[in-house]
């Protein structure tokens, strides 16, 4: 091979070098170019996203016309009843008849004459009102009355705005998901797909909350019954005759007693008592027989 040959191949193969460095740059080029277009896409999807949903809040929060005002109702009432068993069953049948539900039944005897009655109801936000009005009527008299309102709309429209961004993020990723090649390409966005999904699911979960809150208020009803005790005269606890026996036992066993403790007294004592008796009779019968002899 003569060195012009030589030449000519060395320099065929730095050309083919050279073509296949410049390849592979330009794919490295484009594969960043995908990654940047990926990143830039998600973003613009929810940033877009995001402008709607600032726009939406805006308007719903600002005119109460375009969506219903969210607010959360909680009451608290404290009264004195009549009979409590009556007025719990009052308030169960209004309960029902406005398609509420009972969280919570309780009784508690505080003492004889006082009875407590704790009931927590959830009634539909459209008859919080009149279920009040209808409770308090089943009461003698109203101790104490406290409600609330809890005004969450900008709360629950910036959820709904959330959600809607996330909603369109997901579209986007099923969308790369689809026109992934590359094994890692789908591993990364399957990733950001279930990260995106799980933040769905933790917004929904927050959004059902504040419609159930704020479509059923809570009740809170503590009721008082208090009872005069008149004493009643009961025969049965005189026991007259059971008494009378049982005092007479009671007198002969201490009259058996005294007895006995004569008797254990006197032979117990015995030679003590001889012996004084017989140093009585000599001194008595000497002062009687000096006596008789100076007569």
């Amino acid at each position: 091979m003569s060195r012009l040959n030589i030449i000519l191949v060395f320099i065929a193969i730095i050309f083919l070098a050279g073509c296949s460095a410049q390849d592979e740059e330009k794919a490295a080029v484009t594969e960043s170019m995908k990654d940047v277009e990926y990143s830039n896409d998600i973003g613009e999807a929810e940033d877009s996203s995001k402008e709607e949903s600032i726009t939406e809040a805006e308007e719903s929060t600002t005119n109460p016309t375009i969506s219903q005002r969210k607010i959360i109702h909680k009451a608290n009432i404290s009264a004195n009843v009549k009979e409590l068993t009556v007025a719990q069953e009052k308030i169960t049948e209004k309960v029902s008849k406005y398609n509420g539900y009972i969280v919570e039944s309780n009784n508690f005897q505080e003492s004889d004459s006082r009875s407590h009655g704790r009931m927590v109801v959830r009634v539909p936000e459209e008859h919080f009102e009149t279920f009040l009005s209808e409770a308090e009527g089943q009461v003698t008299k109203v101790l104490e009355r406290n409600i609330t309102g809890e005004d969450v709309t900008e709360q629950y429209v910036d959820l709904e705005s959330r959600l809607k961004s996330k909603r369109a993020v997901e579209a986007r990723l099923l969308v790369f998901m689809e026109s992934a090649e590359k094994t890692e390409d789908l591993l990364k966005i399957s990733a950001d797909l279930a990260k995106v999904q799980e933040e769905i699911e933790v917004i929904v979960g927050k959004i059902k909350y504040l419609d159930n809150q704020t479509s059923f208020s809570t009740i809170e009803l503590n009721f008082y019954e208090d009872r005069v005790i008149v004493p009643s005269i009961e025969n049965k606890e005189l026991n007259t005759w059971e008494k009378t026996k049982k005092q007479f036992v009671q007198s002969v066993n201490a009259l058996l007693m005294i007895g006995s403790w004569i008797i254990v007294f006197l032979l117990g004592n015995l030679p003590v008592l001889l012996v004084i008796g017989i140093v009585s009779f000599l001194s008595i019968w000497f002062i009687r027989k000096r006596r008789k002899d100076k007569e």
